[in-house]
């Protein structure tokens, strides 16, 4: 799984274009799972490139919680879903919802895979990438650069929000125990 953070993803979408331009992938898009050259492959191309980086960071957030914390709610006769619920999601709720914030901020910028994977059609498979590719590619670089600054706004806020949501609670900030 994690062998997608680790490939360059041109490499990735390659991989991805040959795997389901095989027998296996045509019978998968006769069943109705077609994603080559397909607006539906880019969620896929997205999924298969950013879905290791958050499961990475849900992890991490998720080997943070005191274990002990869990076995008191477990000794008090919490189920193993409860204790989840109400215990380990809320500790690293913060953290959980930076990990897919950041990794919705990393999907928006890739290229490489999609590219491969389903192409750059203008109003089909475009996406904001694809968008400045096609238009420095005809010359029109004040659409490059209106896409550019949008991702890079749009990047920055994202940035702000998982910084927000990672810092420290008020009472650590003030001194106390958070």
């Amino acid at each position: 799984m994690e062998l997608t953070l680790s490939l360059p993803y041109i490499v990735l979408g390659f991989a991805l274009l040959v795997m389901f331009s095989s027998p296996a992938g045509k019978a998968l898009a006769h069943a109705g799972f077609s994603v080559v050259f397909q607006p539906a492959g880019i969620v896929f191309a997205q999924m298969i490139v950013n879905l290791p980086f958050s499961l990475r960071m849900v992890r991490t957030a998720m080997a943070d919680v005191n274990p002990r914390m869990e076995f008191v709610a477990r000794t008090l006769g919490a189920s193993p879903f409860d204790t989840f619920r109400t215990v380990t999601l809320p500790l690293c709720r913060n953290a959980v919802i930076s990990a897919f914030v950041l990794t919705w901020a990393r999907g928006m910028g890739e290229f490489g895979a999609t590219l491969m994977l389903v192409g750059v059609t203008r109003m089909r498979t475009e996406t904001l990438p694809g968008s400045i590719y096609l238009s420095i590619s005809t010359g029109n670089t004040d659409t490059a650069m209106a896409t550019a600054m949008i991702m890079l706004l749009v990047s920055a806020a994202t940035l702000v929000l998982a910084n927000v949501l990672n810092g420290p609670s008020h009472a650590t900030r003030v001194g106390g125990d958070a």
